[in-house]
């Protein structure tokens, strides 16, 4: 079922970390978003039986996934996509340019495939940031809701308060949730509580770290957020409201 067009839903289809009952894990991330009668898939695991399960376990057919975006070129975040479209599906799948030639054409023997470099738009209300201009190549998504923006990073690769910086200085709107990989499972505590005073200093609400934050980093962001860290795992799943279509 399609999400009403008055909400935005965010659920976690792919992840290391337990939340809900019943589902399976495994090393890797993917999230669906669901808005204004539309669905991205962010990402989609390592591996498609686990995403598969997952999504069947949530009620979530892969017919509603209407766009794939692609963070960035490794397995345990692409992984999951060809078993995806083994299903029947055919979305146009958003990557970088900086993808691998041969995974591109491959894609591009099945379905719509477009090449980003700058960010853009992908439904409405959900948008791109485009290769940040990391060591490792990556984009992160960014969801428009009437509580403000919800900022979903795959790994962090280019450094997630970065990334926070960058969606700030193009957009007025305030960072509700931050949700994903913020890629400090190998940082010390000082390198750690430096990205939390960066958070605080950008105004980021809500934190929900997940998959590559590392329990060190997970634990450290629950004590400096208190009530506004969301324990975040495969079924974590968030609805708030949709910015109504005539204040766009």
């Amino acid at each position: 079922m399609r999400q009403p067009g008055n909400s935005v839903r965010i659920t976690i289809v792919y992840d290391n970390h337990e939340h809900a009952p019943g589902l399976r894990t495994g090393w890797g991330l993917a999230v669906l978003v669901e808005c204004h009668e539309s669905a991205v898939l962010f990402d989609t695991g390592a591996d498609a039986p686990t995403l598969l399960a997952n999504m069947r376990a949530l009620s979530i057919d892969p017919e509603v996934v209407d766009v794939v975006v692609l963070s960035h070129a490794h397995a345990d975040h692409t992984g999951g996509l060809d078993g995806l479209l083994d299903t029947g599906i055919r979305p146009t799948v958003y990557l970088l340019s900086s993808f691998p030639e041969d995974f591109k054409e491959r894609l591009r023997a099945q379905l719509p495939v477009i090449e980003l470099e700058a960010g853009r738009d992908v439904l409405d209300g959900v948008f791109t940031t485009g290769d940040l201009d990391g060591r490792i190549p990556e984009q992160s998504l960014v969801v428009e809701t009437a509580q403000g923006l919800v900022v979903v990073t795959g790994c962090g690769h280019p450094g997630v308060a970065r990334i926070v910086a960058a969606v700030r200085s193009r957009r007025t709107e305030a960072v509700h949730l931050v949700l994903g990989g913020f890629h400090l499972r190998d940082s010390g505590r000082e390198d750690i509580q430096a990205v939390i005073g960066e958070f605080r200093r950008l105004g980021v609400e809500r934190a929900a770290p997940c998959h590559c934050t590392g329990d060190r980093a997970i634990e450290m962001f629950s004590a400096a957020y208190g009530a506004d860290f969301a324990k975040a795992g495969v079924g974590f799943t968030m609805i708030v409201d949709a910015v109504p279509d005539e204040s766009r």
